[in-house]
């Protein structure tokens, strides 16, 4: 055998026994956060949702990709601890569900870690959780869902549905900044455009719901505007219940509300806005960051009318109204 035959099975030998080292190496399973405000039963529906659309890019839960869940269980003096202990366990991304209180803990817990938000919240522009919606610039990115936005359209579609409506009770959270933008700023201007009054009322913790149905009841509203967030979503059996023994039509930020007895829901595309979360998620483990990922807007809408609700309220929705709807429950 001469030297240069010698040098190169070396060399082979070398490679192969790298190969085979790099080969029997386990791979690096990615670590996904999901920070959700509500407990892991109401959170459920929209966690299997982003599942499924994970599974659809190739991720599979307890194969290639772990999610570790944190719930606050409608807590928000939890939210700082819960997303530092997801810092702590070093995960690559956080998925964050709730609205701007928990996506601000988010962001005060780390610089680094890209976020994901969901589409809850105001507008990570005008809330300074993003430069703009172009081009984030830091580590948050996701989907927006316009909830503020779509206040003017939801109150008019309202009236529409509900044709002798002129003064609607509006429900909301003074805790969520999202709320009171729409209580103060655009349910006003729009609710002027329809010749409507508006009253709202504040409800601060569980325990205020008795008492502010209870002094609504007397004002004898015409409609019901109820602003999503967690408190609203952890007592929507209780706003569906009073709404529907008041005979009032009502309308909802929360599509969830809807199929638990709400008359009428408009908003993004919850559906859609779960897959668009896979999407950002599978973009930044193969390497983009969240700075270059546009922040996205809806593309698609929902218009959901039970007709259920309407027949026990007493309520006939006019057939153009009924036409408009992507989804009529019967």
């Amino acid at each position: 055998m001469n030297r240069r035959t010698a040098i190169r099975r070396l060399a082979t030998f070398f490679l192969t026994t790298a190969s085979l080292a790099e080969a029997q190496q386990p791979k690096k399973v990615p670590r996904i956060g999901y920070l959700a405000a509500s407990d892991a039963a109401r959170e459920s529906a929209r966690a299997e949702a982003i599942r499924l659309a994970l599974r659809e890019r190739g991720y599979i839960e307890g194969q290639n990709i772990a999610i570790e869940y944190r719930y606050s269980e409608g807590k928000s003096d939890r939210y700082p601890d819960l997303a530092a202990e997801l810092v702590r366990l070093k995960v690559d991304i956080i998925v964050v569900t709730g609205g701007d209180p928990m996506i601000r803990a988010a962001k005060n817990a780390t610089k680094t870690i890209p976020i994901v938000i969901a589409g809850s919240g105001s507008d990570p522009v005008e809330v300074r959780h993003v430069e703009s919606l172009a081009r984030p610039g830091g580590n948050i990115t996701g989907i927006t869902n316009l909830t503020v936005e779509l206040g003017g359209k939801r109150l008019e579609l309202l009236k529409e549905a509900g044709t002798k409506i002129a003064r609607v009770a509006v429900l909301y959270a003074p805790a969520s900044p999202s709320g009171v933008l729409q209580v103060k700023e655009v349910l006003p201007v729009a609710a002027r455009a329809l010749k409507l009054t508006i009253q709202p009322w504040e409800v601060r913790s569980a325990d205020d719901f008795d008492r502010v149905f209870a002094a609504m009841g007397k004002q004898r509203p015409d409609g019901l505007y109820v602003i999503g967030g967690q408190l609203m979503r952890a007592n929507r059996k209780r706003i569906v219940g009073f709404a529907l023994k008041s005979r009032l039509p009502s309308m909802y930020s929360d599509r969830e509300a809807v199929d638990a007895g709400g008359l009428m829901y408009y908003g993004a595309d919850q559906t859609e806005s779960y897959r668009r979360v896979a999407y950002f998620v599978d973009r930044i483990l193969k390497g983009a960051k969240p700075a270059d990922l546009p922040v996205e807007q809806p593309m698609k809408f929902e218009f959901v009318i039970n007709l259920k609700t309407a027949n026990q309220i007493g309520l006939t929705i006019p057939q153009w109204t009924l036409m408009k709807a992507d989804k009529v429950i019967q």
